[in-house]
């Protein structure tokens, strides 16, 4: 494993870069698996009970297949769909599932703590309880009951960020990922922060800009929102490409000869 070492600010926005860059060398390919990844995902969210936890607890195993995917793109390889899978098949796929829990019960954790700022209407929006709508907005708390369930998170955030491929690539055990990568990312924290507006310029404003210029050069809202959908694809993918190179400036390259990788 590399040596961390001080990462500049501006590197946050070349990580976004390099994720376009790796998205530009198979786009089809990368958004293909992408596609995949997100219908599984809704398939398993439709299983009574367990599908509102399964998707969070798998995370870590999904998230995988991209990691492997940027990697293939960097050999020259083809990525196949059948990458979505390449966490489940690698011998710390239980290590993953237990880092997947604890992604469960630090969400569980900021979620409740939204409670001492709305009473719990957060908590019971989210599961399901009670409908969100401009009327439960305006009348309660909610929106700063949000932002405080995502300051609770932060660190749990900053200690998930890098563990994924730290158990799978690094052979590490959950609590020593854990650990690397919280302090991994407080380390480059100004880096991350430029990350954050990069991802939400590249991530939310740039389809927006985009699909309202297309309806106003067309004077049809309709044709906006028709481009904003795969605007919004190809960024999302984009997204997704770059938190490898997120890894890569701080960890070094993936050891292609590690056996954690089939």
């Amino acid at each position: 494993m590399a040596t961390l070492e001080n990462i500049p600010a501006r590197s946050g926005w070349l990580w976004v870069k390099e994720g376009f860059a790796l998205f530009r060398k198979q786009p089809m390919e990368l958004s293909t698996l992408f596609l995949s990844y997100t219908f599984l995902m809704l398939g398993i969210g439709i299983i009574p009970v367990l599908g509102q936890v399964l998707p969070l607890m798998l995370t870590p195993a999904f998230s995988m297949a991209f990691m492997e995917a940027c990697v293939q793109v960097e050999q020259g390889k083809r990525v196949y769909p059948s990458v979505l899978l390449a966490g489940f098949r690698a011998p710390s796929f239980r290590l993953l599932v237990v880092l997947g829990i604890f992604y469960v019960i630090a969400a569980v954790v900021a979620i409740a703590a939204s409670a001492l700022v709305d009473g719990g209407l957060f908590w019971s929006i989210i599961s399901g309880q009670t409908a969100l709508d401009a009327d439960t907005i305006r009348d309660s708390n909610v929106s700063l009951a949000m932002m405080f369930s995502a300051a609770v998170y932060a660190p749990a955030a900053m200690a998930f960020w890098y563990a994924a491929p730290l158990i799978m690539w690094n052979g590490m055990g959950v609590g020593k990922a854990v650990f690397y990568s919280f302090f991994a990312v407080k380390k480059a924290g100004k880096a991350f922060i430029v990350y954050a507006l990069a991802r939400f310029i590249v991530g939310a404003m740039v389809p927006a800009f985009f699909s309202s210029l297309i309806a106003i050069i067309a004077g049809n809202a309709a044709v906006g929102t028709m481009i904003l959908i795969p605007v919004w694809l190809v960024m999302t993918v984009v997204l997704y490409c770059s938190f490898y190179p997120t890894y890569t400036w701080l960890f070094g390259k993936k050891d292609v000869a590690d056996p954690s990788a089939s």
